[in-house]
C-alpha cells in the first residue's frame, strides 16, 4: 500500500480510503467486519463514515457498526485514521442538523459514543451551511480540538470560493482549518476542475473523491447483470445517455487488458490534488479486486485518450471559458 499526507497535515493515509456507506443498508454487520479486517490486512488505514449513514434518522447505524468493530480490540482503532461527518439531520427538532455550534458539539459527542472512541481523527462538514457564520463554526471546531475530541477538520461538497473563505478566516484565527475536501469527482464528473481543485492545491487541502466509479457507470456498466447496482433504473438511464462514450471507454479498457473500474480509479490517482479516492465495497471480493489499481499506472497516451472521451470542463477557471 502507498501512503500520502492528508493535505498539508502531517498524518499519512492510504491512497485508497475505505468508504462505509454500504455498511448496514447493503452489507450485513458480519460482512462489514470482514471487509474492515481485510482492509487492515491490505494496509488500508483510512476509513470514512458519516453520522447519517444507515439512513435511519438519529440512529447512526453505520457508525454503530464501526464502533462494535473497534470494540473487538486487536489494535483496530489505533491502526485506523477515522473520518466521520456532521451536518445531516439527526432528529426532528430544529437544532438537530446543520452546523450551528450547538449541533456540532452534540453531534460530535453522539458520534464518539456510537464509534466507541474518544477522538475522531478527521471531522468533516458534510455540506455547506449558509445560515451559520464561519466565526461560529470555527469556534466550535477549535473547542473540539482543545478538548481532544477531534484532530483535523475536513469539508465535503464545498465550492472553491467557500474553501477559500473558510481558510482565510481560519488563518486569521491562527487555526489549521480545512485539511481535506470530499467532492464528487470521476472521469464523467469533472466540474470541480474549474474551481475546487485549484483551491485545494492553493491551500494544501487533500482531495477525497467520492463516487469514483460514477455509481457504477465506469465499472463496466454495459456488461449484462441480473442483480446488483447495474440493474438500478437510474443507472440504466445514465447508461443510455452516455452509451457511445461508454462503449468507447470499455473498448479502450479491453485494449489495455484492465477492468473499467481499475482504469477509472487509476485515472483518479494520477490527478493533481487527489489524496485518496473513496471506495465503497459491499463484499470482501470487491475490496480485493480494487487492490489491482495500486499496481496500475496509465501511460501518457492512455490519459490523453481518456481525456478525449471524457473531456471535462477544459481545465481550471477562468482559462476554461475565457481568453
Amino acid at each position: 500500500m502507498q501512503y500520502v499526507q492528508l493535505g498539508r497535515s502531517g498524518v499519512k493515509v492510504s491512497r485508497l480510503c475505505l468508504g462505509t456507506m454500504n455498511f448496514g443498508p447493503e452489507t450485513t454487520e458480519a460482512d462489514s467486519f470482514a471487509i474492515m479486517d481485510r482492509a487492515l490486512e491490505l494496509s488500508l488505514n483510512f476509513f470514512d463514515t458519516a453520522n447519517v449513514y444507515g439512513w435511519k434518522v438519529g440512529e447512526g447505524w453505520t457508525e454503530q457498526i464501526l464502533g462494535r468493530w473497534f470494540a473487538q480490540g486487536g489494535g483496530r482503532r489505533e491502526k485506523v485514521v477515522l473520518a466521520t461527518k456532521v451536518y445531516g439531520r439527526m432528529g426532528d427538532w430544529p437544532n438537530q442538523a446543520h452546523l450551528s455550534s450547538l449541533h456540532i458539539k452534540r453531534a460530535c459527542e453522539a458520534s464518539l459514543r456510537r464509534l466507541q472512541t474518544d477522538c475522531i481523527d478527521l471531522y468533516q462538514m458534510h455540506h455547506v451551511d449558509r445560515a451559520t457564520p464561519w466565526e461560529e463554526i470555527w469556534q466550535a471546531m477549535e473547542q473540539l480540538v482543545r478538548e481532544g475530541k477531534i484532530l483535523y477538520v475536513g469539508t465535503s461538497n464545498f465550492a472553491g470560493w467557500q474553501l477559500a473563505q473558510a481558510q482565510e478566516l481560519a488563518r486569521s484565527r491562527h487555526f489549521l482549518g480545512v485539511v481535506s475536501e470530499q467532492s464528487l469527482y470521476n472521469l464523467n464528473e469533472r466540474t470541480i476542475e474549474l474551481e475546487v481543485i485549484p483551491a485545494c492545491m492553493a491551500y494544501g487541502i487533500g482531495l477525497l473523491p467520492w463516487s469514483p466509479l460514477a455509481r457504477g457507470l465506469l465499472a463496466g456498466a454495459l456488461t449484462p447483470a441480473s442483480a446488483g447496482r447495474r440493474t438500478d433504473p437510474d443507472l440504466q438511464q445514465e447508461v443510455q445517455k452516455h452509451r457511445p462514450k461508454l462503449e468507447a471507454y470499455e473498448r479502450l479498457c479491453q485494449e489495455l487488458g484492465e477492468r473499467p473500474a481499475d482504469v477509472a480509479l487509476a485515472w483518479l490517482l494520477q490527478q493533481p490534488a487527489v489524496t485518496s479516492p473513496i471506495i465503497g465495497p459491499r463484499t470482501v471480493e470487491q475490496l480485493n479486486g480494487a487492490m489491482r489499481v495500486m499496481q496500475l499506472t496509465l501511460s501518457t497516451d492512455t490519459l490523453k485518450r481518456l481525456d478525449d472521451l471524457f473531456p471535462g470542463p477544459g481545465g481550471p477557471a477562468p482559462e476554461a471559458y475565457a481568453w
